[in-house]
């Protein structure tokens, strides 16, 4: 691991987010006691009331009973033990980052079987629920089943990322998880901010404007966090690119056809459609800009493995809203859905979903780095010149395997500039 610290930003990141994850493990905790007992203190309920309105809070309490009674048992255990996921994420960070390898190998089995117990409690929320009696209807279940499903799939891969001895991989699954997981707190901020913006929205209308863009930018905060971690120039095995210039014209290509089709659609959908598509078009042409600038920079630099991590980004960012344009069909089938909810829900998890593939596909860059580097050496070992037995000839590729790892583990706890 890099240290973000070494620079400015780095450290107000990493103070920001701390901050954020402290002031709301206290909220996640206490939000859905008063559904259990009425009258609880609920600190969450004092915030809001205090930040937006009281009838806005009793609105979202209204709404909310009736599909939290279904389920109330596995929803506090959700909520509880995702409060203490984010006490324990600056913990995993933090000591990460300062190399307290005991105490970040400790934190990161109880972050690992906390993300499990509680997305267990989340999943039989959603399991009980049918998605059209869900808090906030269809789309939000559909938005909330994508980012279950992406947070289990990615504390797995970074689990089995670091029982392979594989730092980088894990580095980033582990990043991806915990963007998932803040996606909470950051709709909590929206609940916050976004009423002044449109004021008389319901909580309902703000999740829909929420959900737009907080999977890109969730993805977007770990991409940035995982390239200022990795302060590598090269992967050992990784030559080349598997985004050339025409792959990523056509993505953009892509790009194009999707956002036109998006646009066509929110327009249809009136005031409400046009207010959703600002609130998904602004965030994904930021997040846009930026990638690219730095694949751009990161080739000027002469950064191989960061031009091409930026690029594998870029691309799956372009696909983005082709993918949900595809989907959105597929939920009006799959599901009954009419035409307004099936684009809300598959415009909210494009992003989110093409992120996940990114990541998948700069694990397979790395693996398949390491195979080719493998096989080299194995076909190196049973050359002509080498009179070694089949045992000495395993024994000595295991040993050349093993430096590759020590090797590729000092590369990114290397000090250097961020990325």
């Amino acid at each position: 691991m890099g240290r973000p610290t070494s620079t400015r930003r780095g450290r107000a990141a990493v103070i920001a987010v701390t901050v954020v994850c402290l002031a709301y493990a206290p909220l996640a905790m206490t939000e859905l006691w008063p559904y259990a007992k009425p009258g609880a203190p609920a600190i969450g309920e004092w915030v809001l009331g205090k930040s937006v309105s009281p009838e806005f809070v009793a609105e979202a309490v209204r709404d909310r009973i009736g599909p939290y009674s279904r389920s109330l048992a596995p929803l506090v255990v959700h909520s509880v033990l995702g409060g203490l996921l984010m006490l324990l994420g600056p913990v995993q960070l933090l000591s990460a980052v300062r190399r307290r390898v005991g105490l970040h190998r400790t934190a990161g089995f109880v972050f690992a079987a906390t993300v499990y117990v509680s997305m267990g409690g989340a999943a039989l929320y959603l399991v009980r629920t049918p998605p059209e009696d869900a808090f906030s209807g269809a789309a939000f279940w559909i938005v909330l089943a994508t980012i279950l499903v992406g947070t289990l799939g990615s504390v797995s891969f970074g689990v089995l990322a670091a029982v392979r001895g594989l730092p980088d991989l894990h580095q980033r699954w582990m990043l991806l998880c915990y963007g998932f997981l803040m996606t909470a707190p950051l709709l909590r901020l929206e609940w916050g901010f976004l009423p002044s913006l449109y004021p008389g929205l319901s909580i309902l209308e703000i999740n829909r404007v929420a959900i737009m863009h907080l999977g890109a930018l969730v993805a977007f905060g770990a991409l940035l966090a995982s390239r200022a971690l990795d302060r590598r120039t090269t992967v050992p095995g990784v030559t080349g690119t598997w985004c050339p210039t025409p792959v990523l014209v056509a993505a953009h290509l892509a790009a194009a056809a999707g956002l036109a089709w998006t646009a066509r659609a929110f327009l249809d959908q009136g005031t409400d459609g046009r207010r959703l598509l600002v609130a998904y078009v602004v965030p994904y042409a930021l997040v846009h800009g930026v990638v690219a600038v730095r694949a751009v920079r990161a080739r000027v630099r002469g950064d191989a493995w960061a031009r091409e991590e930026w690029r594998i980004h870029l691309t799956a960012l372009c696909l983005a809203p082709a993918f949900s344009a595809v989907t959105v069909p597929v939920l009006e089938r799959t599901m009954g859905l009419d035409r307004a909810t099936a684009l809300t829900a598959g415009v909210g998890i494009g992003c989110g979903m093409l992120a996940y593939a990114a990541v998948t596909v700069v694990s397979l860059r790395v693996l398949y780095g390491r195979e080719l580097l493998r096989r080299e050496h194995a076909s190196t070992a049973s050359g002509p010149a080498v009179t070694a037995t089949a045992a000495d000839t395993g024994t000595a590729t295991a040993t050349v395997t093993d430096a590759d790892d020590e090797a590729g583990a000092a590369a990114v706890a290397a000090p250097g500039d961020a990325r």
